[in-house]
């Protein structure tokens, strides 16, 4: 099943439940087939490394952590969190998300 999502890579959006809750990040990578994404600065974990060629010391290393689709909502250019509509576009006759709650297109 390949369901659309409301949300893109580098889109902005604020987090709605769990420990990071009411914080903002940018999208870093979306994973469509567990409904999940690595949000910039939210969800950190503590993972514990081995000494290899790009971290020669080791030890515990800070990093983001996935986080499903449905504890985040997308932030339009005024800052407000949104739900995401699509429609075509007038002027180029193809299909863009927009804010609900403002109708502005986002980018």
């Amino acid at each position: 099943m390949n369901a659309k999502l409301h949300i893109k890579k580098g889109d902005t959006v604020k987090v709605l439940a769990g420990n990071s809750r009411g914080m903002q990040g940018k999208v870093l990578v979306i994973n469509a087939k567990d409904s999940t994404a690595i949000v910039e600065g939210i969800s950190l974990v503590s993972k514990h490394t081995k000494p290899n060629a790009k971290n020669t010391q080791g030890g515990i290393v800070k990093q983001e952590a996935p986080v499903h689709i449905s504890n985040l909502m997308v932030v339009d250019a005024k800052g407000n969190a949104t739900r995401i509509g699509r429609k075509i576009d007038s002027k180029t006759e193809k299909l863009v998300r927009y804010s609900i709650k403002s109708g502005e297109v986002i980018k």
